[in-house]
């Protein structure tokens, strides 16, 4: 039944945007009859800017790395743009997302950031408050985007990022020839078959043990937020947080299902050969799972915590995202905005869900079979239906390293959960005073 609830969201997502394409699109304005002159006062179109001649070289950072491809789809798009504009040449870079971020802050303030972005929407935040980066309202078509995934990154009425993938969600994938072809009913069914499949040399469950992305779920499955309902004062010495600390602590020490330790890359390998069961990790590694599972892989919302609710993990996605500084060049505004608009056109888009398995941020291509036809993909959409918007706000940076610290120390064997939550409390009290 919730395989079906998210087809008919994916397909409602789909035909609302067919829909709002065909009303912005408006019926064409009555014709002047040829006999009649047009009034003086009647309004003319603003003619489209004509594309810049002259060479350009455009700086793109992205978080996508070459383990799953996306860095070679980013590339991808950007040689196919400078094929249609030879005048266009693009020098692309991969960064880990907290480098992008730092990296980005510093250059900017030398004056020599890149112009364009593929990030995360939590960089929203720092980079809005410090105005590092442009509106892109008048740069890019919000209408053609999935509107949840557009809403991520509009702040106060304004857009800041271009959807390039929506999602971003955890969920649980697992290997069916171990785990059997549907999802485990519940966190105490999960974890039992991972006991049975846990050796010391294979696992039952791994995921990254160093990063507060991946606690963020399980504090939403036992009725928890980060933050109180002004959205900005941190919750994080609360019963939920206890509760999901200690379910994760369990899961390594008391249910002894998870190596001694890992963190993403090293999950991700022992996912990837035959040594784990499942993993919780990101819808952006469908493509590479796929590809080494094939018709073995399940996807699927993180299990049910028993006697609780689902986990609730952060819905994000990527992001096209412009330097501050392209405003200052008309022309190279012009091309920046043209590129955003090539690489999210529903062409690329389908053909990102092709390379990637990845949710289109472009709400055509999310309506499209290649989608709504694939059992993986719809298990990804199941598992976003399960989750709630991620905070993109400059105190969310406090909540993340405070988390992040805290989770760390408890994957290194400190079972003082009560301490660990009142840390994590007055670490990201302190930070957010001093912003």
């Amino acid at each position: 039944r919730q395989m079906q609830r998210t087809t008919k969201l994916v397909t409602a997502l789909g035909a609302l945007a067919i829909v709002v394409g065909a009303c912005g699109a408006g019926a064409s304005p009555s014709a002047v009859p040829a006999t009649e002159a047009p009034s003086a006062e009647a309004p003319t179109a603003t003619p489209a800017p004509e594309y810049p001649t002259g060479d350009f070289k455009i700086r793109l950072w992205t978080k996508e790395g070459e383990a799953d491809g996306a860095f070679q789809f980013v590339t991808k798009l950007t040689d196919a743009y400078t094929a249609l504009h030879p005048n266009v040449t693009f020098e692309v870079t991969n960064k880990d997302v907290e480098a992008l971020r730092e990296d980005f802050q510093t250059a900017s303030l030398a004056g020599d950031a890149p112009e364009v972005l593929w990030t995360v929407a939590d960089h929203i935040g720092p980079f809005t408050a410090a105005d590092l980066i442009l509106p892109l309202d008048d740069m890019v078509d919000k209408a053609g985007f999935v509107p949840a995934a557009a809403d991520i990154v509009t702040v106060d009425g304004t857009l800041w990022g271009a959807p390039t993938s929506f999602g971003n969600q955890l969920m649980l994938l697992w290997d069916k020839s171990k785990y059997g072809d549907t999802a485990p009913v519940d966190s105490d069914a999960w974890i039992a078959k991972a006991r049975e499949l846990t050796d010391g040399t294979n696992y039952g469950i791994v995921f990254n043990q160093t990063e507060s992305f991946w606690l963020v779920p399980f504090l939403g499955g036992f009725g928890g937020s980060v933050f109180a309902e002004d959205g900005v004062t941190p919750t994080l010495d609360t019963d939920a947080m206890k509760s999901a600390l200690q379910f994760m602590y369990d899961l390594k020490y008391t249910d002894k299902v998870m190596p001694s330790e890992a963190d993403y890359n090293v999950a991700d390998g022992l996912f990837k050969d035959g040594k784990a069961a499942s993993i919780i990790n990101g819808d952006w590694t469908l493509g590479a799972y796929a590809e080494v599972l094939g018709d073995k892989l399940g996807v699927g919302p993180l299990p049910k915590l028993t006697g609780y609710d689902y986990p609730k993990p952060y819905i994000a996605g990527t992001f096209l995202m412009a330097s501050k500084a392209v405003g200052d060049n008309p022309d190279l505004k012009t091309i920046v905005s043209d590129f955003m608009t090539f690489a999210t056109n529903t062409a690329n888009q389908v053909d990102m869900v092709k390379t990637l398995k990845r949710l289109p941020g472009n709400a055509a291509a999310l309506a499209d079979p290649i989608v709504t036809g694939d059992p993986l993909l719809a298990g990804a959409a199941d598992a976003a239906t399960k989750g709630v918007p991620q905070p993109t706000n400059l105190e969310m940076r406090c909540v993340f390293d405070s988390m992040t610290a805290g989770v760390r120390d408890m994957f290194t064997g400190n079972s003082d959960i009560a301490g660990i939550a009142a840390t994590m409390q007055s670490g990201s009290e302190t930070c957010i005073s001093q912003l």
